[in-house]
């Protein structure tokens, strides 16, 4: 149940089992390690496809539970897919939904499940095939499989009943997905999703059945959902050990600098995550100290740039006392300049660390990582 290697994936150096990769897909390439923002909506709030264009972002993230409620794929269709209604040409990959129909507390049975839509109350029903079917009309580049995805903690016996559903979705969405390739939509690719909870040996029993079936790409669910680092970091490393070396591995769902490194030492070329964008809509800025409040009152008079060691990006023409006075008065636009700031030092963050690996220092980049936001 394979196909023909897409994306297109190679190593180009490793230092320790942490790599410096190339995806290569017909409409655009990166390379990893890579963090793709958040556009759940088909936008990251409060920036622009165009800003997303000059911070540089190789690919962001869409979500199909949302946009197949609102504004539908049916009408995203009516445009040309995501890219064009978005007016983003570089790569998108969707969701599959899972997490957030899981977290609403749907009927679940092994065939699919039933939710109620979170913006009208309305009721759904998701398969793996409709998955597929809405993804393809979304036109994403890579698209998800739909998975279940646990609460943590939970029984085991739940743990083992997602990761049976897991393998018996990933099967259907695998097989429907390939059958429905067509002319337009050879370029698109899937990624399965190993699940397991914390539980070492169903983490690897997941992994070892999703990569049987024949994935384009394999992505870590199911962690940094309310677990401590220190839980999450084992149950990451026996996912990654069995995936396959030759393709893209994911982790869904994390994106602070502490998490990111641990997760980069361990193999794992891409990323997502609010974090960086939540962040900032409520006033706080990443810099290479740390994280800092810009709402406290002691930087009230100061006429420091957001990051005083982070100067080469558009927001540090701004102090961080004008930002402060523009998150006391309520103006919307410092969310938009910490989001910029934030995504800006997040991407450099990752060149960062794609050069500590070049240059064989990566330990040295995680250990002063680590220091600093662990």
């Amino acid at each position: 149940m394979t196909s023909e290697q897409t994306p297109r994936f190679s190593v180009l150096a490793r230092d320790g089992n942490a790599r410096v990769g190339e995806l290569s897909m017909n409409r655009h390439s990166l390379q990893t390690p890579t963090f793709m923002p958040v556009g759940t909506r088909g936008s990251v709030r409060t920036i622009t496809s165009q800003d997303l264009e000059e911070l540089g972002a190789d690919i962001i993230l869409g979500n199909t539970y949302h946009l197949m409620l609102r504004p539908g794929e049916k009408l995203i269709k009516e445009f040309g897919g995501l890219h064009e209604f978005a007016n983003w040409n570089r790569l998108i990959l969707t969701d599959s939904g899972g997490y957030q129909v899981f977290s609403l507390e749907p009927d679940v049975d092994d065939d699919g499940v039933t939710f109620k839509s979170t913006y009208d109350g309305s009721y759904h029903r998701l398969t793996p095939e409709k998955a597929v079917e809405i993804q393809n009309t979304l036109g994403s580049d890579i698209q998800m499989a739909l998975d279940v995805c646990p609460p943590l903690p939970a029984d085991k016996e739940v743990i083992e009943l997602a990761v049976e559903r897991t393998q018996l979705w990933a099967e259907r969405a695998r097989r429907h997905f390939l059958n429905l390739k067509t002319e337009l939509t050879k370029d698109q690719s899937q990624f399965g999703i190993v699940q397991g909870g914390l539980d070492l040996s169903l983490r690897r029993k997941s992994a070892e059945q999703i990569v049987e079936i024949g994935f384009d790409g394999y992505a870590i669910g199911g962690l940094s959902v309310g677990e401590t680092r220190e839980e999450m970091l084992d149950p990451m490393s026996e996912s990654t050990k069995h995936l396959p070396l030759e393709r893209p591995r994911y982790f869904m769902g994390l994106g602070d600098p502490a998490g990111l490194v641990e997760a980069i030492s361990c193999g794992i070329d891409m990323f997502d995550c609010v974090w960086p964008t939540r962040l900032a809509r409520h006033g706080t800025a990443l810099t290479t100290q740390g994280r800092i409040n810009l709402s406290a009152a002691k930087y009230a008079k100061s006429d420091e740039p957001i990051d005083p060691e982070f100067t080469e990006n558009s927001t540090s023409r701004w102090s961080r006392g004008y930002i402060r006075h523009l998150l006391s008065v309520g103006e919307p636009v410092a969310g938009r300049i910490l989001t910029l700031h934030n995504l800006a030092w997040t991407f450099a963050f990752m060149q960062r660390a794609r050069e500590a690996i070049m240059s064989d220092n990566f330990k040295e980049f995680r250990r002063k990582t680590l220091e600093i936001w662990g």
